[in-house]
């Protein structure tokens, strides 16, 4: 069964003065802006987002849900489990790219070891399909439980 998921981006105008919006198919994002202040100057998101941070979002939503399969196929079901995904960007050749991705996992799970959360959270990262998805880039982790 194929899955399709849908988002629209507009930009007018050059890449320094112009701007645009995100809308996504769910409705979460409408017409939400974005612009070269939003991308590289002003990270208050008070004026828009930028795509690093809808990729950090994706990467941390993904990784938590598939987190969770995982512990449940161990036989464990998490209290809660918290995810910061960092998207680096740094200058690559003449320009900026992204160089690597970093997972600050938190978690609640009771009957679990620090051990087993952290062999479990590895196979989400490794496994996730965003994870796979951006693999082009190291992905690092740090999984503590609460």
């Amino acid at each position: 069964m194929a899955i399709n998921r849908k988002a629209t981006a507009t930009w007018k105008g050059t890449g320094k003065e112009g701007a645009g919006s995100v809308t996504t198919m769910s409705g979460a994002l409408n017409d939400l802006p974005h612009s070269f202040l939003t991308r590289f100057v002003s990270e208050d998101g008070k004026a828009g987002t930028n795509p690093e941070e809808l990729i950090a979002a994706a990467h941390a939503s993904c990784f938590t849900m598939k987190l969770s399969f995982v512990l449940n196929a161990a036989g464990f079901t998490a209290d809660n489990l918290e995810c910061t995904a960092t998207v680096k960007m740094d200058k690559v050749g003449d320009g900026m790219g992204v160089v690597g991705i970093h997972l600050d996992l938190k978690g609640t799970v009771p009957g679990i070891t620090a051990e087993k959360f952290k062999s479990c959270a590895e196979e989400a990262k490794a496994n996730c399909p965003i994870s796979q998805l951006l693999k082009s880039v190291p992905i690092t982790m740090s999984a503590v439980l609460a």
